[in-house]
């Protein structure tokens, strides 16, 4: 039987090994390319390391994922709860015969657009789009702002939508303030649907409602999964910049929605139900099992129509 060394011993004499080495990301073991990098490419990433110092001494880029590194820890530290709540009622619309639902705009539409038809994903989550707001493909790219301003539109597309009682409706929205979300979650439970707000609290208590009742996505939901993303979606500042740069909101509310998916899988698993999941078509097999999934659950997916 041949024995795996001790984890911080070299292999053949046990001697305990120092820290371990990362490796160049220029590093070349050919002695005249090493060498090469070393005078030409190696100096100008320093000089360029030297110019992006942030003043804690970090690089900006270092710096933003220990910023966004940091966001993801305080989401997992307090809002596990909720997460797991989230997911089970994501479960339980699955079990009941519910269909599943997830609406962003502007970018927030980007955690959206990645719940649906999502190699690791649930099958069933459809995307609940508004023509000219998901997303910054139309011209001008400020159209979808505008269009988050607009009274009215939220309940015009929920009443021309597939959504019904006994769904289950993900509203994203990190300010949380303009009509189109807080009237897309509002009208949505009037349709006897169950909504899962994504947002960040904080722009309830720093900022004013755009919507006429004064309320914000908050307040409309049954469940309320808080981003913590701080009000103006930018991590970092410099002296020499003029304006906080750098926003995390995405990376962060991929991350909350995958854990809520997550969480539903399991939660389906534990109840004997297989969690109606898509396989990559770019491994083999993954094809074909994703039609059986896509026949079995076809009244419910709809962007395959």
């Amino acid at each position: 039987m041949t024995q795996r060394p001790v984890s911080g011993a070299d292999p053949p004499t046990g001697r305990t090994a120092g820290p371990a080495r990362r490796p160049s990301a220029h590093r070349i073991d050919t002695p005249l390319v090493q060498t090469i990098n070393v005078i030409g490419v190696t100096e100008d990433a320093k000089k360029a390391e030297g110019r992006h110092m942030g003043l804690d001494g970090g690089t900006a880029g270092g710096r933003f994922l220990d910023a966004a590194i940091g966001l993801l820890e305080r989401v997992r530290d307090e809002e596990s709860a909720r997460i797991t709540a989230a997911g089970e009622m994501v479960a339980d619309t699955v079990v009941s015969g519910g269909r599943l639902f997830a609406f962003g705009a502007g970018h927030s539409s980007l955690a959206a657009q990645d719940l649906v038809y999502r190699a690791g994903g649930l099958a069933l989550m459809n995307l609940l789009a508004v023509p000219g707001a998901v997303g910054v493909d139309v011209m001008p790219a400020t159209l979808g702002s505008a269009l988050e301003r607009v009274d009215g539109l939220a309940t015009a597309v929920l009443d021309s939508s597939p959504l019904r009682a006994g769904d289950l409706l993900v509203v994203i929205s990190l300010s949380g303030r303009n009509p189109l979300p807080v009237e897309m979650a509002s009208h949505a439970r009037e349709l006897g649907a169950k909504v899962i707000g994504l947002t960040s609290v904080a722009y309830a208590t720093e900022t004013t409602s755009r919507h006429s009742s004064g309320t914000f996505l908050k307040d409309h939901c049954d469940l309320v999964l808080d981003s913590k993303i701080a009000v103006g979606d930018a991590e970092l500042t410099l002296d020499t910049i003029p304006a906080p740069f750098a926003p995390a909101s995405t990376v962060v509310t991929s991350a909350i929605l995958q854990s809520v998916m997550a969480t539903a899988a399991a939660s389906l698993a534990d109840r004997g139900v297989e969690p109606p999941l898509l396989r990559s078509g770019n491994v083999d097999g993954g094809l074909d099992w994703n039609d059986q999934v896509m026949r079995e659950y076809g009244d419910r997916i709809f962007y395959l129509r």
